[in-house]
């Protein structure tokens, strides 16, 4: 069979599944579209032609997923949710807090943590900055980041949430970190 005729077979299935996870009736054609020009020009990834099913379920899944991301939610928000924003003095307190870590971190991983996470630089140019290759480059901050992450785990009380980092303090043997 041809990934056409697979499709057509598969498209009532995949309708239903749709509808029953979508809110958005309209959008429906729109995702099964989506979902089928994906699945065409990816057709050489598919490893067997027995697993095309579970495949384009989870092209129909991530296409979902997007089509959420994509909705401007604010709209939708009532005023009630408008306290839970953070507010800039809890997002100073925070950098304040973050900063000193990265001087704890080793000389060959700290000036490219700063370079890609506090003024947010393409790794070509860090690369270029720091007079190494791009894939020197990504190691170190693939590296930096790890290590960061350890001393953040170690040195502040991290709540996470769906949506990432919901609250943090810092210990209080952190308060004034020093390596």
């Amino acid at each position: 069979m041809t990934m056409l005729a697979d499709w057509l077979n598969l498209k009532e299935q995949l309708r239903h599944y749709v509808l029953n996870k979508i809110d958005d009736v309209d959008a429906v054609d729109d995702i099964l579209q989506e979902v089928y020009i994906k699945a065409s020009s990816n057709l050489h990834q598919l490893k067997s032609q027995d697993s095309l099913k579970s495949w384009l379920y989870r092209i129909t899944h991530n296409v979902m997923m997007d089509f959420y991301r994509g909705r401007e939610m604010h709209d939708e928000l009532s005023d009630s949710y408008v306290d839970e924003v953070p507010e800039e003095a809890a997002l100073q307190k925070m950098a304040q807090c973050l900063r000193p870590m990265f001087d704890c971190l080793p000389e060959k991983y700290r000036l490219a943590m700063i370079l890609a996470e506090v003024y947010g630089l393409p790794q070509q140019v860090i690369a270029d900055r720091l007079g190494i290759s791009l894939s020197g480059a990504k190691s170190r901050i693939q590296r930096g980041r790890v290590k960061f992450k350890d001393l953040l785990l170690t040195n502040c009380d991290i709540e996470v949430g769906r949506e990432g980092i919901v609250d943090f303090k810092p210990k209080p043997q952190c308060q004034h970190l020093a390596c």
